[in-house]
């Protein structure tokens, strides 16, 4: 058992508390281990009616994947190491299954930083998933300035996304706010982070067996302080530059924008200019091809992008930069979008396992 996962069972909820303060929670692989077992038990034992998942701390619920472990093994010649990248992305994306059809009530509570791998744990797909968000709330799928794409089924839910919305986050790997998360169906509930300790007592002391409707009421009279999304304001040229169907035509398209929205527009094309060229095209294509697949299909395909990526090796380059030099100066390979060719992109969805042998074969 990791020293970083908490888990106790009161009042018949299952607990997780992710406490891996120093790194902002972010998974390793035997956090991942340990989240997979925990939620396989308490799925067939009946004394757990719902999972509750939490972080220690305020600053974060989850920043993602462990990045510098995928450092070190991505560039380690020992074949050991090759196994172990293996072996995370197959079993990360086995739990993001496993939660997003948790057969009973699983709440994530979303306070501070919510990123990458933090949204694949948080993001139950059936009606008895419930996510709550709070002021603290910084949420994004910001891999593109790594030089990967939205994984961990980010290719479903951004893409099932209203609009143009899901696109734009992918491309754009910018964080949003808690008002942001609702208005983009990403979050549930919201809940001031001064009234978490009631909400704790009410879990572990409520006689109501309908947790989501008590956890929903409980926060009804706070909804009206989430404040305005951004999102929702900058909603209808979101939709009209990200419905193009080429990174190059929407980057164009924001360039050249000059209507009263031009502030939003230029300062959006400013930031994907720091962002992969490469991994923008593949992300665009990721997504548009994730609205007619299943979350199984859509965490395959994430599985074969995730092992191109490491080949390519443009997220080591993005990693580096960002992690292991700090210069923020990745030297992107191809370096432009005018670079960027249609049959590199297309490559990177070449299937890598035969159907027969796929780590994810038996998602269903």
């Amino acid at each position: 058992m990791t020293d970083f996962i908490k888990t106790r069972v009161q009042n018949q909820i299952g607990f997780i508390t992710l406490d891996r303060p120093k790194t902002l929670n972010s998974l390793s692989l035997d956090m991942i281990r340990e989240l997979t077992r925990t939620l396989r038990d308490w799925r067939d034992n009946p004394g757990v009616s719902a999972v509750f998942i939490y972080s220690s701390q305020e600053r974060a619920f989850c920043a993602g994947g462990d990045i510098r472990f995928f450092y070190d093994v991505g560039t380690s010649t020992t074949q050991g190491d090759s196994a172990l990248l293996e072996d995370f992305f197959t079993e990360e994306y086995a739990l993001n299954y496993l939660i997003h059809f948790y057969s009973k009530p699983y709440i994530a509570l979303m306070n501070g930083v919510v990123m990458g791998g933090g949204m694949g744990i948080a993001q139950s797909g059936t009606d008895n998933g419930l996510r709550i968000v709070t002021e603290r709330t910084k949420m994004a799928m910001p891999e593109v300035n790594i030089g990967l794409f939205p994984d961990v089924g980010g290719g479903y839910f951004l893409s099932r996304c209203d609009g143009e919305i899901g696109t734009y986050l992918g491309l754009s790997g910018e964080v949003i706010t808690a008002a942001d998360a609702l208005y983009a169906k990403l979050a549930d509930v919201y809940l001031p982070t001064e009234q978490i300790p009631a909400l704790m007592h009410l879990l572990e002391t409520g006689t109501d067996r309908n947790l989501n409707d008590a956890i929903r009421q409980f926060a009804q009279p706070f909804q009206s302080q989430v404040g305005a999304s951004t999102l929702a304001g900058h909603r209808q040229l979101i939709d009209r530059h990200f419905s193009h169907e080429s990174v190059h035509a929407i980057s164009k398209a924001l360039q050249s924008d000059n209507s009263d929205d031009a502030a939003f527009a230029h300062q959006t094309y400013s930031v994907m200019q720091t962002r992969s060229p490469l991994l923008m095209c593949v992300t665009l294509e990721q997504l548009r091809r994730s609205r007619d697949l299943g979350v199984a299909d859509c965490l395959r395909l994430e599985r074969t992008l995730v092992r191109h990526c490491f080949k390519h090796g443009e997220v080591l380059e993005g990693i580096r930069a960002l992690v292991i030099d700090k210069n923020t100066k990745p030297r992107w390979n191809p370096a432009t979008l005018d670079e960027v060719r249609t049959e590199l992109v297309q490559s990177f969805f070449v299937a890598v396992w035969p159907d027969y042998a796929h780590p994810l074969r038996d998602l269903t």
